[in-house]
């Protein structure tokens, strides 16, 4: 009777974090979050979810593929979700529209241009002056993925609006499918779709738009801001999430990673993967905490003002609310 009462004593104490003994498991928070699109340039986001970060927080996601920043916009902005995931540019715009219920940017995720240019052809001596004349699909115009291309064009001495075509009538999710299809010279893909269409040699790796173009917020979690007032606590535990999943992400190699978020990419060969996840660490695309500074913040509004896109630059304490990201950094 006492090695039956001891087994459910040390029984009840390892499952207490999410049962109780005399109930059932502990209630998930559901929080629904759509992400802009889906690319292993979250890493972090995807070892938090098969990690159980999440979990631990207490919190069930809910994820979905917006398939572009404006789309996931306005499912934060309709209520259909309650996190958006995509460029801090969109928040910008929502303050500068006068919405008094603007949406918040409260945690970073990469801090660099996930892009790479992709053509028809092997490049091994490319230099970006070659583009000169050529027809590429860059993404949508007011995007930062089409700013970010712009700011590396500029950087090298081309004019985006008469050296080049920048074809921007091809959505988003639709851009891999027109290029492979003969549409322009070169396309912009994110991974591990590049490595995917190189692979299979319909196209070539020629350069990153991140590496070129430099240090920027380039995606970020926001929410409307009477949701995160409402929600206080529920944006701390999934900040958390996401600090823990950005530390896993740096203190780890590329394999494990890999092996980590495979279940997220199921149809992607696993050498690709590694790889791929290996080209962003290359190039340090992937934050290593959830603060958006202001001094990137400046820069984003810099890249977006020369590319005609902003008339008036939004405030960083507006538009930026650290205090989740700053809180879950100092507890580690």
């Amino acid at each position: 009777m006492k090695k039956c009462l001891a087994l459910a004593v040390a029984l009840c104490l390892a499952l207490t974090a999410l049962t109780g003994c005399g109930g059932g498991a502990r209630e998930l928070e559901k929080v629904t979050l759509c992400e802009v699109t889906h690319s292993i340039f979250y890493a972090p986001q995807y070892v938090a979810l098969a990690k159980s970060f999440f979990t631990e927080e207490g919190i069930e996601v809910e994820l979905s593929n917006g398939g572009g920043a404006d789309k996931v916009m306005s499912a934060v902005l309709s209520g259909s979700v309650d996190i958006g995931f995509a460029g801090p540019e969109a928040s910008i715009y929502v303050y500068n529209e006068g919405k008094e219920d603007y949406t918040e940017v409260f945690a970073q995720m990469t801090r660099c241009d996930g892009s790479f240019l992709v053509g028809r052809e092997k490049a091994e001596d490319f230099t970006w002056a070659s583009l000169a004349g050529s027809h590429i699909l860059p993404g949508r115009k007011g995007g930062v993925p089409y700013m970010a291309f712009e700011y590396a064009l500029r950087k090298n001495g081309l004019d985006p609006a008469a050296d080049v075509l920048l074809d921007n009538s091809v959505q988003f999710d639709n851009m891999t499918g027109a290029f492979l299809g003969g549409t322009g010279d070169y396309v912009t893909m994110f991974e591990p779709t590049a490595s995917s269409v190189e692979a299979e040699g319909k196209g070539y790796i020629v350069a990153s738009v991140g590496e070129e173009a430099g240090e920027m917020p380039y995606t970020a979690y926001f929410a409307k801001k009477s949701f995160i007032a409402e929600n206080a606590d529920l944006i701390q535990r999934f900040t958390n999430a996401i600090y823990k999943g950005q530390q896993w992400v740096a203190q780890h190699s590329a394999e494990e990673i890999a092996e980590a978020v495979k279940d997220s990419f199921p149809d992607t060969d696993p050498a690709l993967l590694v790889s791929a996840i290996q080209r962003y660490k290359d190039i340090g695309a992937y934050s290593t905490d959830p603060v958006l500074t202001k001094e990137s913040f400046d820069l984003l509004q810099t890249v977006m003002t020369e590319a005609g896109e902003l008339t008036q630059t939004a405030p960083h304490d507006k538009i930026v609310n650290n205090t989740f990201a700053e809180k879950a950094a100092a507890n580690g």
